[in-house]
């Protein structure tokens, strides 16, 4: 669940579309009834729908979920499925989430337990409280009720303590009652990771009745062999739960790398192989997201436009102009070594400065700005730059990108005063 939780995580899910279609993807993969996510408010997020959950979902009582936690939901009818919940700590959507559950079909479990008995032994699955989660009957005293309950009156208290204290703490064992001559005996096993006893009644008087020649000591060896075959069958359970969970780990591993590389194909321009337009919006609204909660200051945006393409272009051809975009972005990324480069459009870029880069703006800026004065003598790649900061005022990115796009075509028209090509002025040059 937690490797699930990682990858819608990874997903960067923006709208609620997304994490419908995010949470419909993982219950598909892990063949689930129901994979859901709580937010802080208890809204219940599944594939479909949405709903409050604080009624539904006894995991949510508590304001905070302190660990991993295993409860009963009763569907329609008599249908029942195991509700196991986990702690999550996530943003998405900028919304704060805190749980994450799976629902599981009970009669999926107990087919994977089942035993052909022929009537002398009987199984069920209890919680630590002895609550019957399985629904199948032990015996006629317990039958489907809780195990506790049925059993206190039935042995000595010390015994039943014992027993108590044995589910408590998640041991083994075992416990002999007579009721109207016959005795019963019920062994018990944890199921290793889940909170869960396997629990199994032998009926002694079944094996008296088939085997009335054996002696008091086969007897117990039989008691032995059967002790043995329900850790086996304890063991087999655990076995299948790691192998179920590791199938699923693989399964989501391999998702979280398709979603990578999609996303990276996603986010990266074809021509020059840096970020592209689609990468730079999901990072303006994670921007805008700090910008609104005041937790980033230190922040410049630098517009560029490279000079002279759409002439390139007319005179020697898009091979000529598509190695001008390469060329340029060569120079853009070679000096804003320590800032995010986006390709937003044919000739525009955007670098993004945060942390060294912002530190290092003015002289990074200004030896571009030299570079670029010096292409124009040598006729190579010329781009015009403008930038500005993050100031108090600002509620969004776009408000910085305004004043930098701005300063970029005040420095265009200082470029073209030094003899480079302009976009308004570049058919009458030579």
């Amino acid at each position: 669940m937690e490797k699930a939780v990682s990858v819608i995580d990874d997903e960067k899910v923006e709208t609620q579309e997304e994490l419908r279609e995010a949470i419909g993807r993982i219950k598909r993969l892990l063949n689930l009834n129901r994979f859901a996510l709580v937010d802080e408010d208890n809204i219940v997020y599944t594939q479909y729908t949405t709903y409050t959950g604080g009624s539904r979902h006894a995991f949510l009582a508590n304001k905070t979920l302190d660990g991993k936690m295993i409860s009963t939901v009763y569907l329609y009818g008599s249908s029942k499925e195991l509700c196991l919940a986990i702690p999550i700590d996530i943003k998405i959507m900028g919304k704060q989430f805190k749980a994450c559950f799976v629902q599981i079909d009970i009669n999926d479990i107990v087919n994977l337990l089942a035993f052909d008995d022929q009537g002398s032994t009987h199984f069920a699955l209890y919680s630590l409280n002895g609550g019957n989660i399985s629904e199948t009957e032990l015996g006629p005293l317990i039958g489907t009720k809780n195990i506790f309950e049925a059993t206190k009156g039935n042995v000595s208290e010390e015994k039943w303590n014992l027993f108590r204290d044995d589910f408590a703490n998640r041991k083994s064992g075992a416990l002999s009652f007579t009721i109207n001559g016959v005795v019963d005996t019920i062994c018990y096993e944890p199921v290793p990771d889940t909170g869960w006893e396997l629990v199994v009644m032998i009926r002694e008087s079944v094996i008296q009745d088939q085997f009335h020649e054996i002696s008091a000591n086969s007897i117990k060896t039989n008691h032995i062999q059967l002790l043995f075959l329900l850790v086996v069958a304890s063991l087999f359970s655990a076995i299948l739960f790691y192998m179920v969970r590791r199938v699923a780990n693989e399964k989501l591993d391999e998702e979280k790398e398709n979603s990578k590389a999609f996303k990276s194909m996603a986010n990266t321009d074809s021509m020059t192989g840096i970020r592209n337009k689609h990468a730079y919006m999901e990072t303006e609204n994670q921007l805008n997201n700090r910008i609104r909660e005041g937790t980033i200051d230190k922040l410049a945006l630098v517009a560029c436009d490279i000079n002279g393409l759409k002439y390139i272009n007319d005179t020697k051809g898009h091979a000529a102009g598509d190695q001008l975009i390469k060329d340029a972005s060569a120079l853009i990324c070679d000096v804003f070594s320590h800032g995010s480069v986006y390709r937003t459009g044919g000739d525009e870029f955007i670098v993004l400065l945060m942390g060294k880069g912002y530190d290092t703006k003015e002289e990074v800026i200004a030896d571009f700005n030299r570079r670029v004065e010096d292409n124009i003598k040598k006729n190579e790649v010329v781009v015009s730059i403008g930038y500005s900061l993050l100031q108090p005022g600002d509620e969004q990115l776009h408000d910085v990108f305004e004043r930098a796009d701005h300063m970029m075509y005040d420095r265009k028209k200082e470029l073209k005063s030094m003899g480079a090509r302009t976009r308004e002025f570049e058919g009458s040059q030579n």
